[in-house]
């Protein structure tokens, strides 16, 4: 009966094993690094309302394989993503990494993706070098060269000649400015002085002063998502509206998740983005109603696209491998792939791994009694032109 018994006994825990291992060959992993509190938290919540809504949408199974989204809150620190990004690399074994609100934290990850040979899908951060990083970084967000060379020049044929510079002194901050700078230099431009905005928790006020002082056309800015309405607020509190000074600058502050709490005073400036919640197609229009409803009225912001179009990528490319979940093939399916977004259609570089996509030069403009921004000119299919310079 003793013989028996471990018999059995083993036999059960051999069974076991053996449906703990089916299992887990049946799900695929995505570890989401997402901001979730702290000052970043609108882009965290943004990007996972994406997320949510194309799993939601599409189902969580493709390809027979189970999609199981583990989302770690990083707070948009780069030591956090790390850390945890190891954990759901050697602990959950994820097969793919993805979110990074931020720049530094897609960079912390980088060796990490590189070491495990899964896809890091970069959903929101937008600094151009990024994707140089680590030969698995695929990007469904945006780079900030793409809409600032074309800010540069819609610029200057819109009589905006002496510029001051005013970014956040981090790697974004930095690429926007000098992306603007040798585009609007070269035709023909001023750019009376540089400003660097400190990143965390900033006081804009007596940066705006200097650059009054200066008497610009215009300053052109770039702040994170979420930080553009303070920028805005302060920059009225200040009267450089009434001292005939423009805002231009990339669509983070004009960002469409804050817009309406920025008030009329915002109406009539310009930026270039990737994105806006007023785009006038059939599908975002769907977009925009489906993200509102799951999300307590939420206006979906160029985040929350990021989120879903990284999905995108993520299911098509299991369905390009038939559930392979081997990271170097998932890489191969995803280079290449073109698609229909609610932003309008996009398309990954195969040779840069980077997102190919339209920027849209937008004015702030009310409608139906709220704020959008409204496009009004279209430059399509856009290369981020770091890369196109290399």
């Amino acid at each position: 009966m003793f013989c028996k018994s471990l018999i059995l006994g083993l036999t059960a825990a051999v069974f076991g094993l053996f449906t703990a291992a089916a299992l887990a060959q049946d799900t695929v992993k995505v570890g989401a690094l997402l901001p979730m509190t702290g000052p970043q938290q609108s882009t965290g919540v943004q990007v996972f309302a994406g997320i949510r809504l194309y799993m939601e949408q599409h189902g969580d199974t493709v390809a027979g394989k189970k999609i199981q989204v583990i989302v770690k809150d990083d707070g948009a620190v780069a030591e956090n993503t790390k850390r945890l990004a190891q954990e759901l690399i050697v602990k959950d074994k994820v097969n793919f990494v993805a979110g990074f609100g931020v720049t530094p934290t897609a960079f912390a990850v980088a060796p990490l993706a590189t070491e495990a040979k899964i896809p890091q899908v970069v959903m929101a951060a937008g600094t151009s070098s990024i994707t140089e990083r680590s030969p698995y970084i695929v990007r469904t967000s945006f780079t900030l060269a793409q809409s600032c060379v074309i800010m540069a020049d819609w610029a200057l044929k819109n009589g905006i000649k002496k510029v001051v510079s005013m970014v956040s002194d981090f790697a974004p901050g930095i690429d926007s400015e000098n992306f603007f700078k040798e585009a609007f230099i070269k035709g023909g431009g001023e750019i009376v002085e540089y400003i660097r905005t400190p990143l965390a928790n900033p006081d804009f006020s007596p940066f705006l002063q200097r650059a009054r002082d200066d008497k610009p056309d215009a300053i052109f800015i770039f702040v994170p998502s979420g930080q553009g309405g303070s920028f805005v607020r302060q920059f009225l509190e200040r009267g450089l509206d009434k001292a005939g000074v423009r805002i231009i600058g990339p669509g983070d502050v004009t960002d469409d998740d804050l817009l309406n709490s920025m008030g009329d005073q915002v109406i009539g400036t310009v930026t270039a983005h990737i994105y806006s919640a007023y785009h006038q197609s059939p599908m975002n229009k769907e977009y925009v109603a489906a993200i509102r409803k799951a999300n307590n009225g939420l206006r979906p912001n160029f985040m929350s696209v990021g989120g879903y179009d990284g999905m995108h990528l993520i299911y098509e490319a299991l369905k390009k491998t038939n559930g392979n979940a081997n990271g170097d093939a998932l890489l191969a399916a995803m280079k290449g792939m073109a698609w229909e977004s609610p932003r309008g259609p996009i398309s990954i570089d195969p040779e840069t791994r980077d997102i190919i996509q339209n920027v849209y030069v937008r004015k702030v403009e009310k409608v139906d009694g709220e704020l959008y921004n409204v496009e009004f000119e279209i430059f399509p299919n856009v290369k981020d032109p770091g890369k196109i310079k290399k």
